[in-house]
């Protein structure tokens, strides 16, 4: 059974980058009962249950599926997805998925996961290896718990994750098989009103969504996208 946890290092350093106390971030931890089901689960992080929580609401992952995992370390995400798309054929009588988890980060191997760390998504470079890793197969499902390091002031923090997740729409738009599902990591602020008008333009539903899992005093929620419309061909 897989015995990698670092979750709580990764946590640790973007807690500081908020400015919390080490004090703090240790009671939450303590105190969190997600914290506990990650190690019970073995999932890398508490965020899987983030991932879970969706789906079993949205049914966003199906076995088979061509899935795309953006900003996916420490790998709790792809954890989820290569089960629930069986993209780690754990089952023979089921499609088969493909999936794919990049991140700037460095990640431990997962079973059924293809990962691209030490990778910057917003490269071409990066786009460019994921299209030769996808060999003309269309995209099911864009995932993105994707962040920039937080600064700490609300407004920027908000701009800089918005700007990140223009460019996991306009990747899931030119890539994304008719029917496709995007899910996107974004942060209260007054550009949500804005990329959720852009959404709308090319996926037939559009919601913005805060699971259970994500503590109450944060400012994530995300947008998920589903039936993407497909593009126009001229």
């Amino acid at each position: 059974m897989e015995k990698i946890t670092f979750c709580n290092s990764w946590s640790f350093l973007k807690t500081f980058t908020r400015n919390h106390s080490s004090k703090e971030w240790l009671l939450r931890q303590k105190t969190d009962p997600y914290v506990e089901k990650a190690k019970i689960k073995s999932y890398r992080c508490r965020s899987a249950f983030k991932l879970l929580q969706m789906d079993d609401r949205f049914s966003i992952l199906k076995p088979g599926q061509c899935v795309i995992d953006i900003g996916a370390a420490p790998g709790s995400w792809s954890q989820v997805a290569a089960s629930r798309t069986n993209s780690n054929a754990s089952n023979s009588e089921i499609p088969t998925g493909l999936l794919i988890g990049i991140d700037l980060q460095q990640m431990y191997p997962i079973k059924g996961v293809t990962l691209l760390g030490n990778s910057d998504f917003t490269s071409p470079k990066t786009w460019q290896k994921i299209k030769e890793l996808l060999n003309g197969r269309p995209i099911d499902v864009v995932l993105s718990d994707m962040a920039p390091n937080a600064s700490g002031v609300k407004h920027l923090d908000h701009d800089l994750i918005i700007k990140l997740a223009y460019s996991v729409v306009k990747f899931a738009v030119l890539n994304s098989n008719v029917g496709a599902t995007c899910l996107i990591k974004i942060l209260d602020g007054n550009q949500n009103a804005e990329i959720e008008n852009t959404l709308i333009k090319f996926y037939s539903n559009v919601r913005f969504v805060k699971p259970e899992a994500s503590r109450s005093d944060s400012a994530e929620k995300y947008l998920l996208a589903r039936g993407f419309k497909g593009l126009k061909k001229n």
